[in-house]
């Protein structure tokens, strides 16, 4: 049996293979855990987590998180069903179970009142998306699209075909939609095609030409332009945190960011990056950068370092929702080789917070904790301590 928890658009790398265990008494093992969370910022060792919730779910089920509700889809069903909890409490009764339309997978997020519900295909391209009521999980209108949120208001697009690349690239137009109807209300044309950044309250979109557009989510009206250097554009690049806007990008054969102001799209700051991997994310405020180096934050309105941490390049992030003004929280391996280290990156570094038992896999934050897989067909939810 399999459980999947979908990563959604924001979706984390695995922990790295676990090495052998060592040979260790438990005295050892603990001496060493607690050496090494001390290196890690923690003054003492991470505390062990237990479990608040133990939640039962079909074989080969989709968890999804979405606001504060836990979705739960069984695609065995005839028709597939579609179960909601509360994800402070998913132990409780579903506050309401609808079926849905078979599909591959299944993507949600929240716009107000709004759930909306992605389906996908084969090649994990949006084929449609239903918008349900967030209190009963009746379907209120259904459109051909991938529907996105913008803040409290909802953005159709058609994405572009692309088994390798899913979800990067609109064409056709933007369609601001109505929340209560589905109706269009206005749009927006794409010449050719464009990368699509759905953001607070606003849109940016991405030609083909360079030309970037910053459009309110409620009218349409253009709110700022400017050019951006070609770029691998996608789902983590470029980022936005407040009032700036930080590209990854090449730069007469090296790598460097560019930071811009907003709505004008005015160039502030530019500064070299190290050449391979690299993966940008906003954290409480800040842009947290993982590459080879290891990882480090920067501000996105100067582009000045504000802390740098070399051992955290084995780190991963867990998916989970993007808030800005949140901390990550990753996942590290212990000292055993089999436990996993929880810890948050925020405005001041790191800090390692908890420890996971052996077993759990496919961890994502939902609410206020992490659900995993605990090698069954059950979800574990365990509360985080998370400034």
């Amino acid at each position: 049996m399999s459980v999947l928890i979908e990563l959604g658009d924001d979706r984390g790398t695995p922990l790295d293979e676990h090495r052998p265990p060592l040979r260790l008494s438990r005295r050892w093992r603990v001496a060493v855990l607690a050496a090494v969370c001390a290196l890690l910022g923690g003054a003492a060792p991470a505390a062990r987590l237990t479990p608040q919730v133990t939640l039962a779910v079909p074989a080969r089920a989709t968890v999804l998180g979405a606001g504060p509700l836990l979705l739960v889809v069984d695609p065995d069903s005839n028709p597939p069903t579609l179960s909601a909890y509360d994800a402070a409490a998913p132990d409780g009764p579903p506050r309401w179970r609808v079926t849905v339309p078979p599909a591959a997978g299944w993507f949600a997020e929240v716009a107000g009142d709004l759930l909306l519900l992605v389906e996908r295909d084969q090649a994990r391209g949006a084929r449609a998306t239903t918008a349900r009521s967030m209190r009963t999980g009746q379907p209120l209108w259904r459109r051909p699209e991938r529907v996105y949120a913008v803040g409290d208001a909802a953005v159709a697009v058609s994405e572009v075909r692309s088994a390798s690349e899913p979800g990067r690239r609109v064409e056709g137009s933007v369609h601001f939609v109505e929340p209560a109807t589905g109706a269009t209300r206005w749009s927006v044309p794409v010449p050719s095609t464009a990368v699509f950044r759905a953001l607070p309250g606003q849109l940016l979109l991405v030609q083909d030409n360079g030309l970037a557009r910053l459009l309110d989510a409620r009218d349409g009206t253009e709110r700022g332009r400017g050019r951006l250097p070609p770029a691998n554009y996608g789902p983590d690049n470029p980022q936005v945190v407040g009032d700036h806007l930080v590209l990854r990008h090449p730069s007469g054969g090296a790598v460097a960011l560019t930071g811009y102001d907003l709505p004008g799209l005015v160039p502030q700051w530019q500064a070299p990056a190290e050449p391979g991997e690299l993966t940008l994310r906003p954290c409480q405020g800040l842009i947290c950068g993982q590459d080879e180096q290891g990882r480090w934050a920067i501000d996105a309105g100067t582009g000045a370092r504000v802390w740098t941490w070399p051992a955290g390049a084995r780190w991963r992030t867990v998916a989970g929702p993007r808030v800005p003004a949140e901390p990550l929280v990753i996942l590290g391996m212990a000292a055993d080789g089999r436990r996993s280290l929880v810890a948050t990156l925020g405005r001041d570094g790191h800090r390692v917070s908890t420890v996971l038992p052996a077993g759990l896999t496919d961890c994502r934050r939902v609410g206020t904790g992490l659900i995993c897989r605990d090698g069954t067909a059950r979800m574990t939810f365990w509360p985080l301590d998370v400034p």
